[in-house]
């Protein structure tokens, strides 16, 4: 979602909600609703057709390890991105899309592509304006059932998209805010359940955006807290190239 897609690509996991099924009697909305009704909650059509890119900064945590730095991110159309995240006494991590090479870099692991499943779901979270695009990134979504987050009423949508495993997103039934998405992310170590909670929702240049994002998964816990957001920046051309070490390991 343009707003979920700021998620981290590195593995995220953890159940903390309670499920709550609809009432029998209580006729659940379709799935298209709930997605239509996320693009008009957070600016509408638009506001989302008016941006071609975007910026945005803030502090990367892991939690409770004392862990912090900063981190800047960047997004073009139709689906570049890269992120940097700076760490102290650790160094550099680095994830990013040219459009067609997914890579992933780090001072501690080295540069590494991405290939099958974890490229399909890269490309998917580097689109702009993906929530206004959903139907082009899903061939199939279904309202599921309601789910109660932070005592917050919400419904579960399951989007399946065209490679890769389905992903589960949870829409305040009020707002038609997204609170929290859950997926199976395909990394190296094979594949990882993840969960995303998604908060303080505020507006920048139109369009309002979650700035508080905490991921889990595999026993790490993070969160990232977003302090500007900006669209239509001027962005260097040579931004989303592959950097030169990825590109010398990258298939021919």
């Amino acid at each position: 979602m343009h707003l979920r897609r700021k998620l981290m690509p590195l593995p995220l996991v953890a159940l903390a909600c309670s499920a709550v099924w609809a009432a029998p009697d209580e006729p659940l909305p379709k799935a298209e609703q709930i997605l239509d009704k996320f693009v008009e909650a957070t600016g509408g059509k638009a506001a989302y057709e008016n941006i071609r890119n975007e910026k945005w900064t803030g502090t990367f945590e892991f939690v409770g390890k004392g862990i912090k730095g900063t981190v800047t991110s960047y997004r073009a159309d139709p689906n570049k991105s890269v992120t940097n995240v700076d760490l102290a006494g650790i160094g550099t991590m680095q994830d990013g899309t040219d459009g067609q090479t997914a890579w992933q870099n780090s001072s501690m692991q080295g540069p590494r592509v991405k290939q099958g499943d974890e490229r399909a779901a890269a490309l998917r979270e580097a689109t702009l304006r993906a929530p206004l695009y959903w139907r082009k990134l899903y061939k199939h979504v279904e309202t599921v059932g309601q789910e109660t987050i932070d005592d917050q009423a919400c419904y579960k949508v399951v989007l399946t998209p065209e490679e890769g495993k389905p992903e589960a997103q949870y829409y305040d039934k009020k707002s038609g805010l997204m609170l929290k998405m859950t997926m199976v992310v395909a990394s190296p170590m094979g594949e990882i359940p993840t969960e995303t909670i998604l908060s303080d929702y505020k507006e920048d240049n139109g369009l309002r955006t979650p700035h508080k994002l905490q991921q889990k998964a595999a026993g790490l816990d993070f969160l990232i807290t977003l302090d500007h957001v900006d669209y239509n920046v001027e962005i260097p051309e040579n931004k989303f190239d592959v950097p030169a070490d990825v590109k010398a390991i990258a298939p021919k």
